[in-house]
């Protein structure tokens, strides 16, 4: 596929708990306090529950690097690992993110790309997501890359219950 876009492996733990807790608290600690967001990250991103998601079958982790250096990530889920949907014709992107300092250099866009590829090829009917409700730049991201609102669903940010649009892209049709 992309010679930039790899597969997290089990050895890329503490590099993945790492920038995953960086865009995590780039993305939204401006919205939620300092103690929702050590909550969250302690029992979302705790190095166990990662190493319990790295060694699922059914998600996968991977890495975008731009000259060498990881430049952020995407985590998919298939069937039963998905979060919510859990329709065996769908793949989920749980988790896409890419780190401040590589922003703007178009590697969103082929990290979409990738997922949407990965969907067609495990022949996927559609790709879903969740989104904040109020990640407006994420939203507005989505939106171009051709993701329509099919519904909401909560999730739980350190104890704090927010609302997530979830989101659906169709493989039938090209961006």
């Amino acid at each position: 596929m992309v010679n930039n876009i790899k597969l997290c492996s089990r050895e890329q733990l503490d590099l993945l708990r790492a920038v995953s807790i960086e865009t995590y608290r780039d993305t939204f600690t401006d919205s939620n306090s300092e103690a929702l967001m050590q909550r969250y990250l302690s029992e979302a991103l705790s190095p166990e529950k990662l190493q319990t998601e790295l060694n699922n079958a059914q998600s996968r982790f991977y890495f975008i690097y731009h000259e060498k250096q990881v430049a952020g990530f995407l985590k998919v889920n298939e069937a039963d690992a998905q979060t919510d949907i859990g329709d065996s014709k769908a793949l989920e992107i749980e988790r896409f993110y890419i780190r401040k300092t590589f922003l703007r250099r178009g590697l969103g866009k082929q990290l979409m790309d990738f997922a949407f590829e990965l969907a067609k090829q495990t022949g996927k009917e559609y790709l879903w997501l969740g989104v904040w409700e109020s990640n407006f730049p994420a939203l507005h991201f989505y939106k171009q890359m051709g993701f329509t609102q099919i519904g909401s669903h909560p999730f739980d940010m350190g104890g704090d219950i927010q609302t997530d649009l979830v989101l659906k892209k169709c493989c039938c049709s090209s961006h």
